[in-house]
């Protein structure tokens, strides 16, 4: 895992190309409507986008988002004022899928957060079965809220030390 620079902006996008066509073929939403938007959070000045890429600086196999500050609505006054990260626009590319890159991804941020003080990693997502995904990586559904047009699923997972996350990489 990396932080992403503008020159990775194309990889990212061909990658979040990649899985919309994968998601599209089994008639589930996908990202293509907004592959470009999340792509150029790799030139984010604040440096909030990380990619997972192959050793050597390889092809990129998958990008997540993380935020120091938990977006304010869904959440309780006492959650809010707990440290923790907001992961969010996770994506991976679908070849590697039987490696697990989304679960390494997440558990990489879970120990991330559990190194720099953070008590929690919370994420968002608006498809229940991405909820069941997301509870498959440790994550508990805390909250469910309605925005204007759609319901979002607001999840936590206590920050840790994962013991095994230098072979989970290496798995990839």
């Amino acid at each position: 895992m990396r932080l992403a620079t503008a020159d990775d902006i194309p990889a990212v996008e061909g990658m979040i190309l990649a899985r919309s066509d994968w998601l599209e073929r089994r008639g589930l939403p996908s990202w293509r409507d907004n592959a470009a938007e999340v792509a150029r959070q790799a030139e984010n000045a604040d440096s909030d986008m990380w990619v997972l890429a192959e050793e050597g600086g390889g092809q990129i196999i998958g990008c997540t988002t993380i935020q120091e500050h938990t977006p304010p609505w869904g959440w309780t006054e006492e959650e809010l004022s707990e440290p923790a990260h907001y992961l969010y626009t996770s994506v991976t590319d679908p070849a590697y899928r039987e490696k697990k890159p989304g679960t390494t991804m997440a558990l990489w941020a879970v120990d991330r957060a559990a190194q720099e003080g953070k008590a929690w990693v919370r994420r968002g997502c608006h498809y229940p079965e991405l909820v069941t995904y997301n509870a498959r990586q440790g994550f508990a559904l805390l909250h469910e809220v309605q925005r204007t047009h759609t319901k979002v699923y607001l999840m936590g997972r206590r920050a840790e030390r994962i013991t095994d996350l230098d072979e989970r990489f290496r798995a990839l």
